[in-house]
């Protein structure tokens, strides 16, 4: 991912105690076979939250704390505890929450068998795709793994191919609807990745958006204008 060697030691920290929250709800809860009631998800979701409060007089946790109370939060603030979307969430914030649900995924839980790494993989870049998860996190999580990449492009502002692409569409004057259309997904997971770009880039608006693509050379990748 590129982190500069004191954050990678905060995200290494942070993915060693992110779940030490867990021991304040009940292992009655977690030991489940089934499915959570709304009530038990309650009781769930303000456990990395603890984690932060647990380790509170631990200065030299400070920064692992922030990441590590954020494992849970989407991009497009479908998480919890706190709902944040993908302006509040930093590259670091991404990887741990990437890597937390690939581990989750392949650990046998009391609802549900262990996930092969084959699966699991699909089911991280269908998050992905969904815009719940950070493209790039995602990519370096199943590098890390042993699953195999393709070679890509590094672009700018940690953009991912997928949101280049989207860019560039936006900058030629697609709407969110006819770019879903083309992506085969919803206008609102196109209008989850705008707003992960324009967080990236520091866009506020499209026409920001657009110098931008410009100055990046990003243009001239796709079709001229969107279709009539």
């Amino acid at each position: 991912m590129g982190l500069p060697a004191e954050e990678r030691t905060a995200v290494r920290r942070a993915g060693l105690i992110h779940d030490l929250g867990r021991v304040g709800v009940s292992t009655a809860i977690w030991d489940k076979p089934g499915r959570l009631t709304a009530t038990e998800l309650e009781r769930v979701r303000p456990h990395p939250l603890l984690t932060d409060r647990m380790l509170a007089r631990v200065n030299a946790l400070a920064r692992a704390r922030t990441i590590a109370a954020r494992h849970n939060e989407r991009l497009d603030g479908s998480g919890y505890p706190s709902g944040m979307t993908a302006s509040s969430l930093t590259p670091s914030d991404r990887l741990l929450a990437a890597a937390d649900v690939y581990h989750a995924m392949t650990e046998p839980r009391p609802h549900r068998p262990a996930l092969g790494g084959t699966a699991a993989a699909r089911e991280l870049r269908a998050e992905a795709r969904a815009a719940r998860l950070d493209g790039a996190a995602v990519s370096a999580v199943l590098q890390a793994a042993g699953h195999r990449a393709a070679v890509r492009r590094s672009w700018p502002s940690w953009l991912t191919a997928l949101e280049v692409e989207v860019l560039a569409l936006v900058a030629r004057g697609w709407s969110n609807k006819q770019i879903a259309q083309r992506l085969s997904v919803t206008p609102k997971t196109v209008s989850n990745h705008v707003e992960h770009i324009y967080s990236k880039i520091g866009a506020s608006s499209r026409a920001a958006a657009t110098l931008y693509a410009a100055q990046q050379g990003l243009l001239g990748m796709y079709e001229p204008g969107p279709p009539s």
